[in-house]
């Protein structure tokens, strides 16, 4: 039957596009209730049509507060993480060390150990060391499970680095800094980048390693998870598909220039 041709030879397509909408779903959900406005406490059902969360964002007490130390918090864990992980990333590409294969391997480690493993490990030696729970804490056990990941994503666009570039730029009397700022780092600047958005979203979204080392310190995540418990917002819904439009918007934009130099390269 011609149906299911068409079926067998767009069946990857298709699926792709199944798995696309599954995962998108819940963010539409999200964005459609933004735009709710609730008889009770509970934004869970539909009720009326109303802009009156997105003419207020901030008019429930500390959603903003929480959503701005999510932030600083993310911004500090990504910048922290993203300088370790590069250094980290070329140095166990370029340099041959002992113990070397052993930290290759423990890398990994806070990539696959449980959240929560690491969330009790990380407060048995916060309280051990007699730190203060709160900012600093939260920031660093942030850029401790955040490292892992940059230097997964640096080490792979590293590894993929043709070194004759770097050498014809050294025959041609560019320092070893000149090397780095002019060759090297705009090559290695698509998995920098990539590391850096991942730490940012992690770190952003981290609700489990947050909630034990965080003492009295509400991040965004943890607001949410205190106010579904006597009621949701509206305004999370609002707060959470702003995000979701900058992500997007953001990913767009890249790949928009990626598209752009690669036509120029071809010209």
């Amino acid at each position: 039957m011609p149906v299911l041709r068409w079926i067998r030879r767009n069946l990857i397509v298709i699926a792709g596009l199944l798995t696309l909408a599954y995962m998108i779903l819940p963010n539409i959900v999200v964005m459609v209730f933004s735009f709710n406005k609730p008889n009770g406490r509970f934004n869970y059902a539909w009720q009326r049509f109303s802009l009156d969360a997105w003419k207020d964002p901030c008019g429930v007490a500390d959603l903003c507060g929480s959503l701005g130390l999510s932030l600083r918090i993310a911004v500090w864990a990504t910048i922290g993480a993203t300088v370790l992980g590069t250094m980290i990333a070329f140095a166990l590409v370029r340099y041959r060390f002992r113990a070397r294969g052993a930290i290759n391997s423990l890398i990994f480690l806070p990539m696959a150990m449980p959240e929560v493993v690491m969330a009790a490990s990380l407060l048995t030696l916060f309280l051990n060391m007699g730190a203060e729970l709160g900012f600093w804490t939260v920031l660093i056990a942030h850029i401790m499970f955040c490292l892992s990941f940059v230097v997964t994503a640096v080490k792979a666009r590293v590894m993929s680095m043709d070194p004759r570039l770097e050498e014809a730029a050294r025959d041609l009397y560019a320092g070893p800094v000149q090397t780095f700022v002019r060759v090297t780092l705009p090559i290695a600047a698509p998995g920098i980048a990539a590391g850096a958005l991942l730490a940012f979203a992690l770190s952003f979204d981290d609700f489990i390693i947050t909630n034990f080392n965080a003492g009295s310190t509400v991040t965004f995540p943890m607001f949410v998870w205190g106010s579904a418990q006597r009621g949701t917002p509206v305004q999370i819904n609002v707060i959470g598909t702003a995000m979701f439009v900058i992500a997007v918007a953001v990913v767009l934009v890249g790949q928009l220039i990626a598209n752009r130099r690669k036509s120029n390269a071809r010209k």
